[in-house]
C-alpha cells in the first residue's frame, strides 16, 4: 500500500515527519463546505483524521484549502482550532508524540486579507507552507510575460504588481501576525511559460498565449524543470538581478523558472529571516533521474538540503 511505503522512508531517516494533505488545487472549496458548515459533521470529520492518522502512522495533517474564500474565513479558523484542540486531547491520552496540524496557505495579499485570521490560526498551527509560486502565468490579463516565483519585486512593479514576489507575501504574512519560525516557504521545481507575441523578450513583453506544453507534463504554459532543462539548449538566458531568478528565451517562447543558484539564493533569503524552512513544490518534478540537467539526481532538492544545513 502506497502509505506504507512512504512510511517506510522512516528506516532510512528515523526524524522524517510525514503527514497527509488534504484538499489541493483541484478539490478547491466546494469539497471543504459540507463538512466544515455544522459543528457536527466537523466533529466526525476530525475523529476520523485522528483515526485515520494513527492507524496509518502519520505524524500529521496538512489542510490544504486552496483557497477559503472571504465567507469561508470563519469556518477555516474554526476547523484549525478543533482539530488543534483535539490532536491536543488525542495526545494526552497517546503513548505517540502530539500530530502535527499545518496549512497550504496563499501568498497574494487580497487572498491573504480576506481568507485568513492570521492571529488566531498562528495559535493553532504548527506551521504554515506559503504557496509562494504562480504570482504570473498565462492566466493574466491583459497577457504580458512575468516570472513564476520572483524572489523579489521588479524595477517595473507598481501598485498591486508589487505584492507579487516571495519576499512581499512572506513578509506580509509575519507583519499581519504570524511568527517568522512557523513561516515555511513555498520554492517550486516548474516555470510558467508563454509564447511571446512581438520580438520583445523581457519581463513584460507582450504575450499570445500560454508556451508550448512540454513533452511529459503535457500542460501549455507549464514546465518541469527536467522539461526546462532540455528548453535551454540553444535558448538565450537572463538572470534578473532586480527579481534575483531566471528566465530563458527560444524563438517565440518564454519561460521563468528556478534552477541551482536562485534556490540557493531563496534559501539564504528565508535563513536571514528565520524562517521555519523550506517547502518544495513538487519533487517529482525536479530531475530526479538526473538525466535531463547533467546536474545529479534532484538537483534542486539537493540545493535546498545543501543550503539550509543545520537551519
Amino acid at each position: 500500500m502506497l502509505y506504507q511505503t512512504i512510511n517506510g522512508l522512516k528506516t532510512k531517516n528515523p526524524k522524517l515527519k510525514i503527514l497527509l494533505s488534504i484538499g489541493g488545487y483541484l478539490f478547491g472549496s466546494k469539497g471543504f463546505h459540507p463538512m466544515v458548515d455544522s459543528s457536527t459533521s466537523r466533529l466526525e470529520f476530525i475523529n476520523s483524521v485522528i483515526l485515520f492518522l494513527r492507524n496509518h502512522n502519520f505524524d500529521g495533517l496538512d489542510v490544504s484549502w486552496i483557497y477559503p474564500g472571504q465567507k469561508d474565513n470563519t469556518h477555516f479558523t474554526v476547523l484549525i482550532h478543533e482539530l488543534a484542540e483535539a490532536f491536543q486531547k488525542d495526545f494526552t491520552k497517546s503513548t505517540k508524540e502530539r500530530l502535527l496540524l499545518t496549512a497550504g496557505v496563499s501568498a497574494g495579499r487580497q487572498m491573504i486579507d480576506n481568507s485568513y485570521q492570521i492571529e488566531k490560526l498562528a495559535k493553532d498551527l504548527d506551521f504554515i507552507n506559503v504557496l509562494s509560486f504562480d504570482f504570473h502565468g498565462s492566466w493574466e490579463k491583459p497577457l504580458i510575460t512575468g516570472h513564476n516565483s520572483p524572489l523579489s519585486k521588479g524595477w517595473r512593479d507598481r501598485g498591486p504588481s508589487s505584492y507579487y514576489n516571495v519576499e512581499y507575501a512572506v513578509g506580509y504574512w509575519i507583519r499581519k501576525g504570524m511568527p517568522s519560525e512557523k513561516v515555511v516557504m513555498g520554492i517550486p521545481t516548474y516555470g510558467r511559460s508563454f509564447t511571446l507575441a512581438s520580438a520583445e523578450t523581457t519581463v513584460g513583453a507582450p504575450a499570445s498565449g500560454p508556451g508550448a506544453a512540454g513533452p511529459i507534463t503535457e500542460s501549455s504554459g507549464f514546465l518541469a524543470y527536467y522539461e526546462i532543462c532540455q528548453f535551454l539548449k540553444g535558448a538565450k538566458i537572463t538572470r534578473l538581478q532586480d527579481q534575483q531568478v531566471p528566465y530563458a528565451v527560444k524563438g517565440n517562447q518564454w519561460v521563468g523558472y528556478d534552477d541551482v543558484e536562485s534556490m540557493e539564493t531563496k534559501v539564504q533569503f528565508l535563513k536571514n529571516l528565520n524562517l521555519g524552512g523550506a517547502m518544495i513544490w513538487s519533487i517529482d518534478m525536479d530531475d530526479f533521474t538526473g538525466i535531463s540537467c547533467n546536474q545529479g539526481p534532484y538537483p534542486l532538492v539537493q540545493a535546498v538540503k545543501r543550503s539550509l544545513g543545520s537551519l
